[in-house]
């Protein structure tokens, strides 16, 4: 192979290996920032498909129905504390702030937030859906016709 042609491959190989690690920088960069979307039964019982549930400390997004009877406010402060379900387990999210205008008890929601127990969540925001078109179509087959009313004696991590 001639000089000039070994230049040229030398420089096509440098530049293939700088995007390539551009773009593995960015995905770690990336991956550090991404809050990921489980559903309560995720948290509790790990993903239908590979098993994987959220560790504790890890920041994510969990969209479920308010329990009927399980939201909880301190008078003297903003804290709010409910109970979130699907079609399984519930997951208690405590939060801090104004809720949304449309939250309310039998209402879809996606928390945004800390896992800080194996069913518990530390909130900083919370959406709430304004119309259950955005629930994926197996999880709202499963939720057509359930009424999920906080149980009286019942534990967190309980199905209802």
């Amino acid at each position: 192979m001639n000089p000039r042609r070994q230049r040229r491959l030398g420089i096509v190989v440098l530049l293939l290996a700088g995007v390539v690690g551009a773009t593995l920088l960015m995905l770690y960069a990336l991956n550090q920032n991404i809050d990921l979307f489980y559903t309560p039964s995720e948290i509790v019982q790990g993903r239908h498909d590979s098993g994987e549930k959220p560790s504790v400390g890890q920041r994510l997004r969990v969209g479920g129905m308010v329990v009927e009877g399980s939201v909880e406010r301190d008078p003297e402060t903003l804290e709010v504390t409910f109970q979130l379900v699907d079609t399984g387990p519930l997951v208690t999210v405590h939060y801090q702030g104004i809720l949304p205008d449309l939250f309310r008890e039998g209402q879809g929601i996606v928390a945004q937030g800390v896992l800080t127990g194996p069913t518990s969540i530390e909130a900083s925001e919370v959406l709430a859906k304004h119309d259950e078109d955005y629930m994926p179509p197996d999880l709202a087959e499963k939720m057509k016709g359930i009424r999920h009313v906080k149980p009286e004696n019942a534990t967190t991590g309980d199905a209802q």
